[in-house]
């Protein structure tokens, strides 16, 4: 039995979430995420103007005059959401943590996606695989991902990216469009991010903190890495530190997106202490232009 509280916040989530995609996120969902090719619906009489090169010509000869193959577009997709549940996404110094966060963002997107018949699945990963939900359909389906990502307890506290997306190349059969929810705080992806790009349509999700690019003059304090358990003290009251702290912080950033350019890899950047709506609109809006 679930606790009363992860029960309230599933259901906060559904309904901030569906109103998002509702009121904003549906038909940019919609327009930019297609099928793949297309599929055969049927066959009628040709008409002038038809394109010759779609005459069936087995229909064609059985009948006795011109027939032509009609068309549309495979709408059906899978979505899979790879979500990075290691020990520094347990961290949040605002308004949310960070595993919290993405729990929201893949609220919207599973949403998204069922309001357009598409299945959705679930890869949760730390320094192994976690858990894996296959791709379904339907509204309880997506719930019980919202569960996964909020209540899981995972053994794991590292992360590894390229494990995730070797396993993904493992249980997917066909091409998905795969949104990759994590702080990127791991060990260089480029190799395995370029290789899974190459047969699925890879949507990077960085989440970040505040505190995790700037701290306050608060004095000494004592860090703790939340994956490794190593621990350092840090005077923040000491301008040149928290400098360097910042600089540091924006350097990764920059490395990271640049990375994800190399491999071809669209990068969504979100903040703990900011709305999500906002960058997801931007990101939905300029994948429709590219388009």
């Amino acid at each position: 039995m679930l606790p009363r509280n992860i029960i309230k916040k599933i259901r906060q989530i559904e309904i901030s979430t569906r109103r998002a995609v509702n009121d904003v996120l549906g038909g940019q969902y919609h327009s930019v995420f297609k099928g793949r090719g297309m599929e055969f619906s049927e066959v009628r009489e040709y008409q002038p103007g038809d394109d010759i090169r779609t005459i069936d010509w087995n229909v064609t000869a059985r009948m006795g005059h011109p027939f032509i193959k009609k068309f549309t577009e495979e709408r059906e997709l899978t979505v899979m959401l790879l979500v990075d549940v290691s020990g520094s996404e347990i961290f949040g110094s605002v308004r949310q943590l960070k595993n919290e966060l993405a729990a929201e963002v893949a609220a919207v997107l599973a949403f998204s996606a069922i309001r357009n018949n598409d299945k959705v699945g679930l890869i949760m990963f730390s320094d192994d695989i976690e858990l894996f939900v296959p791709p379904k359909k339907g509204k309880t389906h997506v719930l019980r991902v919202i569960r996964e990502i909020l209540y899981f307890t995972p053994k794991g506290r590292r992360t590894d990216i390229p494990a995730a997306l070797r396993f993904l190349e493992q249980i997917t059969a066909h091409h998905s469009v795969t949104f990759l929810l994590s702080d990127f705080i791991a060990d260089d992806c480029q190799k395995m991010l370029r290789v899974a790009n190459q047969r699925h349509d890879m949507v990077a999700v960085a989440i970040t903190d505040p505190r995790e690019i700037e701290i306050p003059p608060i004095g000494i304090v004592e860090l703790e890495d939340a994956e490794t358990g190593s621990r350092v003290l840090l005077d923040t009251s000491h301008e040149p530190t928290r400098r360097n702290f910042w600089e540091t912080a924006i350097r990764r950033q920059r490395e990271r997106a640049q990375m994800l350019r190399n491999c071809g890899v669209d990068l969504v950047e979100l903040r703990t202490d900011e709305p999500y709506l906002k960058p997801l609109i931007k990101f939905f809006r300029m994948r429709e232009a590219r388009h």
